[in-house]
């Protein structure tokens, strides 16, 4: 049987259950400021007398910038496809969620490791595993969240029905995958590794086919219009 609806405000065992716009405001001036500091890891050549080389010679803060940003701006849509469909939210979903953004805080540092180690040429192996550990524990926590959510039917919005919340989950699982299988071919071939993980780039901005339900009258005592 179905757990009893609670409405944001009411009590659970893990806590008040609050309306989840202002997770979403957070996360989302979070993700901002982390993605407008990547740019800031790009420094501009020194020498000016060779400018053009020494801007060519900056292409792998270049890969790094797009990579980790367009890598960002998926973990951003893919947040909102999952709280779109999380109506409340309790104590432990405040917590992991809290643990995601601290993760994606460290992902401009993440990318400027990579950048400097592909300009170097050294330590280009483990750049790409730090790297990629980086989104992987992203992709844990995003999967943490939607099953905890998953799994507990009061903090699901009623527009969403078992079968979508299951297409969302394998979505969230395949980049458990994905990025591990690109951190694993990194610490073998760091070229490779990044390929790999910048292949994920273009096919999660994909909708998620049965993401989309019909409302169910009765699931929030009445349905919706």
């Amino acid at each position: 049987m179905a757990e009893p609806v609670r409405a944001p405000g009411k009590s659970s065992p893990f806590g008040m259950e609050r309306d989840p716009s202002r997770v979403v405001a957070f996360s989302d001036a979070v993700i901002a400021i982390a993605v407008t500091l990547l740019v800031l890891e790009i420094r501009p050549p020194q020498d000016t007398r060779h400018l053009f080389q020494g801007l060519v010679a900056l292409w792998p803060s270049y890969l790094a910038y797009v990579v980790t940003f367009m890598l960002i701006g998926q973990v951003w849509a893919n947040h909102h496809v999952m709280f779109d469909q999380i109506r409340t939210v309790d104590r432990t979903v405040l917590f992991l969620n809290t643990v995601l953004l601290m993760d994606i805080a460290s992902l401009p540092f993440a990318a400027s490791i990579l950048a400097e180690a592909f300009r170097q040429g050294h330590g280009e192996r483990t750049a790409v595993v730090f790297h990629g550990i980086a989104f992987e524990l992203a992709a844990i926590l995003f999967n943490a969240i939607w099953e905890y959510a998953r799994r507990r039917q009061r903090l699901l919005a009623p527009t969403i029905d078992s079968a979508g919340a299951r297409a969302i989950g394998r979505r969230f699982r395949l980049a458990l995958t994905w990025i591990a299988t690109g951190t694993l071919l990194g610490a073998l071939l760091p070229a490779l590794g990044v390929a790999v993980i910048a292949a994920f780039i273009p096919f999660y901005w994909l909708p998620i086919r049965g993401e989309i339900a019909k409302a169910k009258p009765g699931r929030d005592g009445g349905g919706r219009a």
